[in-house]
């Protein structure tokens, strides 16, 4: 079991690396601080759509791959946008340690989620 959570967890890091420094344009970036654009809504689906095969072999239900798919997009949207919002409305510096104080945070979130999915993982399996 403890070896299995150790693959889970990595395969959500690589995603989320995957997801957020590669998968990641200009516009994605752009639309993260305003509701009416495309950009931040993209992202998160993207960030679901490749934790969605790592939820597939973790042999959980149907209802928690969905309800967890849910709750990474909505946290993933209302973190990057927070995040978005408070960087346009500041115009930091990406030179500066308050914009990379800002941008751990928003990481520090995105992991946090992890840690919250592994826990349903871990909660869901057999004894």
């Amino acid at each position: 079991m403890e070896l299995f959570v150790v693959w889970v967890l990595v395969g959500l890091q690589v995603k989320h690396y995957v997801a957020d420094y590669t998968l990641q344009w200009p516009s994605m970036i752009a639309g993260k601080c305003h509701f009416n654009k495309m950009g931040g809504y993209l992202h998160a689906g993207i960030h679901v759509l490749l934790t969605l095969p790592i939820l597939l072999v973790c042999g959980l239900s149907a209802l928690t791959i969905i309800l967890l798919m849910i709750f990474e997009y909505v946290v993933h949207y209302a973190t990057d946008y927070a995040k978005g919002w408070y960087d346009c409305k500041h115009k930091l510096d990406v030179n500066t340690r308050h914009y990379w104080a800002i941008h751990g945070a928003d990481q520090l979130v995105h992991q946090f989620t992890y840690a919250a999915i592994i826990a349903v993982i871990i909660l869901s399996r057999p004894a």
